[in-house]
């Protein structure tokens, strides 16, 4: 080869290599969406995005990198949940996380073939969003969270902590499978216990005020808040009303008694996103969902707010508080 000929190969190849480069680079970028029912600037949030990406790059995705991730947050709001599923699929994501059977429905309302892997939902069978629980079936799967049992270990543990309450209002949406569910499964154990149970359905936010504010009108009350998008946004609201009523409660996840709630016991949240990454991992390396089993908590955790108790005046069973896995001070 010439030397010209040989300098004019060599620039080609120079210019040519970097061009091949990137552009593998961005075959290899994979895309993910996420699609929360919290409010961007909870603080919660942090620590699920934290763990949530940890544990993807540690199973080789790293941000920036070879994986993107469109996040997408909706404060349980339904129209925002359709805006931004929507936005998302427009997206064309190899794969999207959801939290809660109402971006679920949505979700899969919308597509039959993009992946959809749900965290901190209820009853999936019942839904509709799943076949079964060892076999989704389609291109949903995810973690549960709750077995709606536990309706029953609820009100036996807002009694323990609270005897003297003889009415327990669960507040629910019936328009949801899992609050008539939970509802029932108190009612069962209602006689054993002593109590009364009712129920306080709620759509929005003006429902929740009214129906604790009439709840409350009787005496011994007690609270049972079921897990709900509308419940989880308006938290601030519930702990609040039951505080202003001193009405003991008992919430379906841990923030609520961290931001004041008297009692909390359910599965830990975050584990399940540190779960939902190691299944986005697998349907990014080529499993379908369909063939992966929704799987149910295998963890739950007990956290007693005990500043909140003496404000309600209650006293903690030592009982109850050597069993907890953290008491707020």
């Amino acid at each position: 080869m010439r030397r010209r000929e040989f300098i004019i190969f060599v620039g080609n190849a120079t210019v040519s290599w970097p061009l091949t480069a990137r552009a593998q680079q961005r075959e290899q970028l994979r895309r993910i969406g996420f699609q929360s029912n919290l409010t961007e600037g909870d603080k919660e949030a942090p620590s699920y995005i934290a763990t949530f990406e940890q544990t993807l790059a540690q199973l080789g995705w790293v941000k920036g990198r070879n994986v993107q991730i469109d996040y997408r947050w909706t404060g349980g709001d339904p129209t925002i949940n359709r805006r931004t599923a929507v936005e998302l699929l427009a997206l064309n994501p190899d794969v999207i996380l959801t939290v809660g059977g109402g971006q679920v429905r949505i979700l899969e309302e919308l597509t039959s073939t993009i992946p959809i892997v749900f965290v901190q939902t209820a009853d999936p069978v019942g839904s509709g969003f799943v076949e079964s629980l060892a076999r989704p079936g389609r291109n949903v799967t995810g973690f549960s969270v709750f077995e709606f049992g536990i309706g029953g270990k609820w009100l036996g543990l807002l009694k323990e902590i609270a005897p003297r309450v003889a009415r327990v209002a669960v507040l629910q949406d019936p328009r949801i499978s899992s609050g008539p569910a939970i509802l029932a499964s108190a009612q069962t154990v209602a006689a054993s216990s002593g109590a009364e149970v009712l129920s306080i359905s709620f759509r929005d936010a003006a429902d929740i005020e009214r129906g604790i504010d009439a709840f409350a009108q009787g005496s011994s009350g007690g609270l049972i808040v079921a897990p709900h998008s509308v419940a989880i946004a308006n938290r601030a609201l519930i702990i609040a009303l039951a505080d202003r009523h001193h009405l003991p409660a008992i919430y379906p996840f841990r923030y609520f008694a961290n931001d004041g709630g008297l009692i909390y016991y359910g599965p830990d949240v975050v584990e399940q996103y540190r779960e939902a990454a190691g299944y986005i991992d697998r349907i990014l390396k080529g499993e379908k969902p369909s063939d992966l089993p929704v799987q149910a908590p295998s963890k739950y955790e007990l956290v007693i707010n005990l500043k909140t108790a003496k404000a309600l005046g209650l006293t903690v069973p030592q009982a109850l508080l050597s069993t907890a896995n953290e008491v707020i001070e």
